[in-house]
């Protein structure tokens, strides 16, 4: 289902601490940043941080300058991004200054938490999510029900380690400040858990008075018929790829990117690519591997058509290459229409072959885009 951009926020000591075990909160980032961090919010839809950290810090989570607040709307948005919090138990206080600044505020809780938060008589929307917190429902809800695209996470540690474990964080934001903290019962930026194998990509590093801002991107494929936001972005990609094919009145402009279980791009391709009038994309981006690299084994490919089941130009479809180079998971954008072979169903041949196929209809329209010239 269709979530928001997930971006975590965090700003951490040298030794990977959130705050320090005294009674004030331990400020990490510099005027400067917290002037960033500012204008992030006021791009953003949401705002969410955990019960916990309405319990220690007590934070209004505000768009504090009045330009920008300004700027939202006049461009027709709120004032303040939406307030979202999250309570196994419901159990919070109802002075906190989190539900009486700023605009609309919404708390996601079980279904006992539901109980306890209505009876308590917090000024919010409550949310149930049933016996447990399901992040792949809260952040469908806040995605369908409250028009949330982009979704800024300040925490806690729990809160950014869950989402990365699961795979629903697009980017993490991490600024690290030059002191250290040292003491074993503070709180940590991330706890133990199923991380990603490999390297995330580094999208920027940025030097902000004494603290460095550094922003990164997860890149490993999920493993099931659940997609990360990982998959969301290397399918995206094989959409870019589409739109550089050549244009043809009588094949498909498809992308395509083959990737290792760690997240590192093994090769891409196009359809019509170096020339060749008949090549598909997932048999350019299969040519530029080598057969024998054991990595393909547990390796995605990312299409943005359906990899195809029949073909009169080559020997072989492209399902099949798939299935022959060893390959076990498949993400799509879109299933093969009948403008050029009737009851196409590429998915199928690789189900039979015990590929895991994924369809991302969330991309099906940037997949379609440079083939609107064809009929049906």
């Amino acid at each position: 289902m269709p979530h928001p951009y997930v971006l975590l926020s965090a700003a951490v000591s040298l030794d990977g601490y959130l705050d320090d075990t005294g009674p004030e909160r331990l400020l990490l980032s510099s005027p400067a940043d917290f002037d960033r961090v500012d204008e992030v919010r006021a791009s953003v839809d949401a705002i969410l941080i955990g019960a916990g950290t309405i319990r220690a810090d007590n934070p209004r989570l505000l768009v504090n300058s009045p330009g920008r607040r300004a700027a939202r709307t006049a461009a027709g948005r709120p004032e303040y991004p939406l307030k979202v919090t999250v309570s196994g138990s419901g159990d919070l206080d109802p002075a906190a200054r989190f539900w009486h600044t700023g605009g609309e505020k919404v708390l996601y809780t079980t279904d006992k938490g539901a109980e306890r938060a209505r009876a308590l008589g917090l000024a919010t929307g409550v949310v149930p999510l049933g016996a447990d917190i399901d992040w792949r429902r809260l952040l469908t809800h806040l995605h369908d029900d409250r028009g949330v695209r982009r979704l800024m996470v300040e925490g806690g540690g729990l809160i950014h380690t869950q989402l990365l474990t699961q795979g629903l964080a697009d980017e993490l934001q991490l600024v690290l400040a030059p002191l250290f903290v040292g003491d074993p019962e503070a709180p940590r930026l991330f706890g133990p858990g199923g991380y990603q194998s490999g390297r995330l990509r580094l999208l920027e590093t940025r030097r902000i008075e004494d603290v460095v801002l550094m922003r990164y991107e997860p890149t490993a494929p999920g493993t099931g018929s659940l997609p990360t936001a990982a998959d969301h972005h290397w399918l995206a990609l094989a959409c870019e790829l589409a739109a550089q094919c050549p244009p043809s009145d009588t094949a498909f402009s498809v992308g395509a990117v083959v990737v290792a279980a760690d997240g590192t791009e093994l090769a891409r391709g196009h359809s019509r690519e170096g020339g060749d009038p008949l090549v598909h994309a997932e048999e350019a981006a299969l040519a530029k591997t080598d057969p024998a690299d054991p990595r393909l084994a547990g390796a995605t490919v990312y299409s943005s058509l359906e990899p195809c089941a029949r073909r009169a130009s080559r020997p072989a479809p492209c399902a099949r290459l798939i299935l022959d180079a060893g390959v076990r998971r498949v993400v799509t954008a879109w299933r093969e229409p009948d403008t050029f072979v009737a009851g196409a169903d590429g998915s199928g041949l690789l189900a039979a072959g015990g590929v895991r196929v994924l369809v991302l209809p969330e991309h099906e329209e940037r997949a379609k885009a440079p083939n609107r010239h064809l009929p049906h």
